[in-house]
C-alpha cells in the first residue's frame, strides 16, 4: 500500500522539478532574445488606380524568420469615417481600395511568436503613416438592379468640381468591361447617372464600378472611383406574382408566389410585408397569411412585397403587388343586404312560432281531421241498401213488360225486346 502511494508523489516531484528548470531557462534566455531582436518597421505607400498598396519590411534576418513566427497587425481608418479595421496578417503588405474615400490613416507593427507555443517573445511600436487622394468630386454613388437585367448607377457631384471636367461610367463583371450605355445629366451637362438594360449577371461574382473623371480640354483623365458591389445585394426584386385573396370561415387568406431572381430562387431566401386595408403592415416568411376579418369595410385590399434576406442581406424592398380587392362597395353592400334579410326572417319566424304558441294556433293547425261518426255511417249503411232494392224492382218490371208483349206477336216480340235491351244499356 505505501508502494502504491510512494510513485505517484516521486512523479509529482520530478515533473515539478523539471518544469520549474524550464521556466528558468526560458527565463534566462527571454531577455537574450529580446535584446537581439530589434524590430523596426518600414512603411511605404503605392497607388494604383482606385487602390492603395502598403508596404513594410523588418530588420529581422532570413535565419530569425525561419526561427521564429512572425505575424504583422494592421489598422486603418478611412477620413470619412470613424470605423477603425484591424487585420492579422503574415505577408507584409495590403490592398485598400479607396472607393470613394479621399484618404486614410494606417498603421503597422510586427510580432514575434515562438514557433513551438506560439508564446508571444516581443513586438515593435506602431509605424505609422496617412494617405490623402486627390480631390474627389463624386458622392452618394448608388446603384440599383430591377426587372433581372437593368442597372440604374446614380452619383452626386460637388458644386466645387471643375467645370471642364467630365464624369464617364463603366463596370467590370465576369472579367468584362461594359461602357455605360445612356447617361443621366443635370443642369450643367454633367453626366450624374448610368442606365443600362439587357445585362447578364452572375450572382456570386461582384461588380466593380468605375467612374473615371475626364478633362476635356485636353482629353485626359484626372481620376477614377471605383466601387465594388454584389448583384444580389443590390437588386430590387419585383412584386410577388399570382397575388390571391379568398375569404374562409371569417378569415382572409391570401397566397402569392415569389418573383424571379438573379441569384437563388428558393423559399427559405425571401421575406415578405402583407398590407391590409386599416390593418398594420405584417412580416411574413412564408408564401401566405392569414387573419381573422372581424369586420368589413367600405373597401378593402390586399398588397405584398417582398426582398432578400435569409441567403443573401437586401435592404431593398420591392414595389408593392397591384391591391387585391377582398370588399368593395357592392359586396359591401349586397353583403349588408343579405344578413339584413336573413336577420328579419329569422325574427319574424321567430315571432310567429311565439305567437303560435301563446294563442294555441299550433294546436288548431296540427289537429287532425275526426272520422266519420256511427250515425253516418249507419245512414250511409241504409242507402246504399235502398238503393240496391229499387234497381231491383225495376228488373222484375221490366221483364214482366217483356213476357207480355211476346205472347201478343212474335216479331213485335222480338223487336221490343231489341229495343228494350238497347235501353237499357242506355
Amino acid at each position: 500500500m505505501t508502494h502504491v502511494s510512494y510513485v505517484p508523489v516521486v512523479l509529482v516531484l520530478s515533473f515539478f522539478q523539471h518544469k520549474t528548470l524550464f521556466s528558468t531557462g526560458l527565463a534566462r534566455r527571454q531577455p537574450d532574445v529580446m535584446d537581439e531582436l530589434r524590430l523596426r518597421n518600414d512603411l511605404q505607400v503605392t497607388k494604383q488606380e482606385s487602390q492603395v498598396i502598403l508596404y513594410w519590411n523588418n530588420n529581422l534576418t532570413k535565419e530569425e524568420t525561419k526561427k521564429y513566427s512572425v505575424k504583422y497587425i494592421l489598422s486603418y481608418t478611412f477620413f470619412d469615417t470613424s470605423q477603425e479595421r484591424k487585420e492579422r496578417l503574415r505577408e507584409k503588405r495590403k490592398r485598400i481600395r479607396l472607393e470613394l474615400h479621399t484618404g486614410f490613416k494606417a498603421k503597422v507593427k510586427t510580432q514575434v511568436f515562438m514557433k513551438e507555443k506560439e508564446d508571444l517573445i516581443k513586438e515593435s511600436s506602431w509605424t505609422e503613416c496617412t494617405y490623402r487622394s486627390p480631390p474627389v468630386y463624386i458622392q452618394n454613388l448608388s446603384c440599383i438592379i430591377y426587372n433581372i437585367s437593368f442597372l440604374n448607377c446614380t452619383w452626386h457631384i460637388k458644386a466645387e468640381d471643375p467645370a471642364d471636367v467630365q464624369y464617364f461610367f463603366s463596370y467590370r463583371h465576369t472579367e468584362k468591361d461594359f461602357k455605360c450605355q445612356q447617361y443621366i445629366k443635370n443642369a450643367r451637362n454633367k453626366n450624374i447617372g448610368c442606365h443600362m438594360k439587357d445585362i447578364s449577371f452572375k450572382p456570386l461574382r461582384k461588380i466593380i464600378l468605375n467612374i473615371s473623371a475626364v478633362d476635356l480640354r485636353n482629353n485626359s483623365r484626372r481620376l477614377s472611383y471605383y466601387k465594388g458591389f454584389t448583384p444580389q445585394k443590390i437588386e430590387k426584386l419585383n412584386p410577388p406574382v399570382n397575388v390571391s385573396v379568398s375569404l374562409e370561415n371569417r378569415s382572409i387568406k391570401i397566397h402569392w408566389k415569389p418573383p424571379p431572381t438573379i441569384g437563388s430562387g428558393e423559399k427559405k431566401c425571401f421575406k415578405y410585408q402583407v398590407k391590409i386595408t386599416n390593418s398594420k403592415i405584417v412580416d411574413v416568411t412564408e408564401e401566405k397569411y392569414e387573419y381573422p376579418l372581424l369586420r368589413p369595410t367600405k373597401k378593402c385590399t390586399a398588397q405584398v412585397r417582398a426582398k432578400k434576406e435569409v441567403c443573401i442581406t437586401n435592404k431593398i424592398w420591392s414595389d408593392w403587388s397591384e391591391p387585391v380587392i377582398i370588399y368593395d362597395e357592392k359586396t359591401v353592400d349586397s353583403m349588408l343586404l343579405s344578413l339584413t334579410l336573413i336577420g328579419l326572417l329569422i325574427f319574424l319566424g321567430s315571432l310567429m312560432i311565439c305567437a303560435c304558441r301563446r294563442y294555441g294556433f299550433l294546436e288548431v293547425i296540427t289537429t287532425p281531421f275526426p272520422g266519420p261518426t256511427d250515425k253516418v255511417t249507419t245512414w250511409l249503411a241504409e242507402d246504399e241498401s235502398h238503393h240496391q232494392k229499387q234497381n231491383s224492382v225495376q228488373m222484375e218490371m221490366q221483364s214482366e213488360i217483356i213476357l207480355r208483349i211476346s205472347e201478343g206477336n212474335g216479331d213485335g216480340d222480338i223487336q221490343q225486346h231489341t229495343h228494350l235491351n238497347e235501353s237499357e244499356d242506355l
